[in-house]
């Protein structure tokens, strides 16, 4: 296979060799390589320590103790340049980071510490030879997961691992074999020792990933969803295939369904898509006659979204948006509505959220064995557009309050708030027009 490197990477390489020491490319950028991916990430490792790579680079950033210099990438589409010394590790008390780390003196030293097989290659930049010493290249090639040695070692020393192999598989869309599977089922309340916003990236990258139902089924048989997710483990098994009822699947299978539907790269979605349903376990019920219900199911839904938001460390802004999705997805489309109900939905979900509820519908529709859309959804959304034509609040009048002011000759206070909102209603009823004319003469009616 012919090795091509972009040239700030060939130049340094040269400069570090220049000086002595020696220098390669190293981690995932060597395995993207190997499979004809597109890299925009470099990481390189040396036996140059962090003082002496500096002094090399002046533009350079050194501000770990894990022996990590940052070198800002000239081309913008690439990420800044790492630079690691070998380095080798001992302790993991907290089971995410070493307790002691030590240069290192050789590359395989290096080599030795790193997780998966595929991640322990390195490409010495001069020759384009590949060195790997635990047999990565096959590993690609089975397309399977292997942790480097004894997994259980590997996994103790890091538990975020756990989760990690599970993301590349499903980003990849490998296997997991089966020592390594079998040490990450058996470790799996270890996660529990990780930050939560470290497991709430894995996840998110999970949930975009190509293959987010295989990531998500691993979570499931790796006892890991129990872990991060038991709201969701409930799901599976929750029968809700019944007369008068469209869905196909249980609950779970239909999140799965959904998600595998959904087209966003946005993974606060994916994760509403994924729990949409959430409160309907909670809410199950059947019928003497066979009927299965799921009364009141997105408030119930939207409480456990609130708490997983919190749980993993959700911004703000995200947690109030898994909420809106989760609440509000089960949104009516009737030809008879109201433009005071289109706008109330507007408003209930945030304008920036209608398109992404939108998709979660059409996912859902898609994970419940329905069509596509219909033509009720189809005249909905045309009817969302047309809505935002119209004012939404006082706000969007064509007069101010500075307008009623001058006009009415009076001073500021509650009064112009009512007059403005008594034309505004008398907007949104479609009595008058939203015109600056049509306004200001009823204003002077209104006085």
């Amino acid at each position: 296979m012919k090795i091509s490197l972009p040239d700030e990477v060939i130049k340094i390489s040269r400069k570090l060799k220049s000086k002595g020491f020696e220098i390669y490319i190293v981690g995932g950028a060597v395995r993207d390589i190997l499979m004809g991916k597109i890299i925009n990430d470099w990481d390189f490792a040396t036996n140059a320590t962090p003082d002496e790579i500096l002094k090399i680079f002046k533009n350079g950033f050194y501000d770990n103790k894990f022996g990590t210099v940052g070198i800002p990438a000239k081309d913008p589409d690439l990420k800044p340049h790492e630079i690691t010394t070998f380095r080798t590790e001992e302790g993991y008390s907290d089971s995410r980071r070493p307790d002691k780390i030590k240069w290192g003196k050789s590359l395989t030293e290096d080599l030795n510490r790193r997780d998966f097989t595929i991640n322990a290659m390195a490409i010495d930049p001069t020759t384009l030879s590949i060195i790997d010493p635990f047999n990565g290249q096959k590993d690609i090639q089975k397309k399977l997961i292997r942790a480097v040695g004894d997994p259980n070692e590997r996994i103790k020393e890091d538990a975020l691992r756990l989760l990690r192999a599970l993301r590349i598989a499903s980003q990849l869309g490998f296997s997991i074999e089966d020592e390594t599977f079998n040490a990450i089922k058996s470790s799996a309340t270890l996660i529990n020792k990780i930050a939560k916003e470290r497991i709430k990236d894995e996840l998110f990258k999970i949930l975009i990933s190509p293959n987010p139902i295989q990531g998500i089924t691993l979570m499931r048989e790796t006892n890991l969803l129990k872990e991060i997710l038991p709201e969701a483990e409930k799901m599976f098994g929750v029968d809700q295939v019944s007369p008068q009822r469209h869905h196909i699947y249980d609950v779970g299978t239909h999140a799965l369904m959904s998600l595998k539907s959904l087209k966003s790269n946005d993974p606060v979605v994916a994760l509403a898509t994924f729990i949409h349903d959430i409160g309907k376990p909670q809410t199950y019920k059947k019928t003497s006659g066979g009927i299965i219900t799921f009364y009141n199911h997105e408030i119930v839904g939207a409480k456990i979204a609130k708490n997983i938001a919190s749980r993993l460390r959700l911004s703000k802004k995200e947690g109030e948006k898994l909420y809106k999705l989760v609440r509000y997805h089960q949104f009516t489309v009737d030809e008879n509505q109201s433009d005071k109900a289109i706008k109330r939905f507007i408003r209930k979900v945030g304008l920036e959220n209608v398109e992404d509820m939108l998709e979660l519908r059409r996912a859902d529709r898609l994970g419940s064995g329905a069509r596509e859309t219909s033509w009720r959804t189809e005249e909905f959304k045309k009817r969302l557009i047309e809505v935002q034509k119209t004012p939404f609040t006082i706000h969007d009048l064509k007069i101010t309050g500075h307008d009623v002011m001058k006009e009415l000759g009076i001073k500021p206070g509650p009064k112009v708030g009512e007059i403005l909102e008594t034309l505004f209603k008398e907007v949104e009823d479609k009595k008058i027009d939203n015109k600056r004319g049509e306004l200001l003469k009823r204003l002077k009616e209104l006085a």
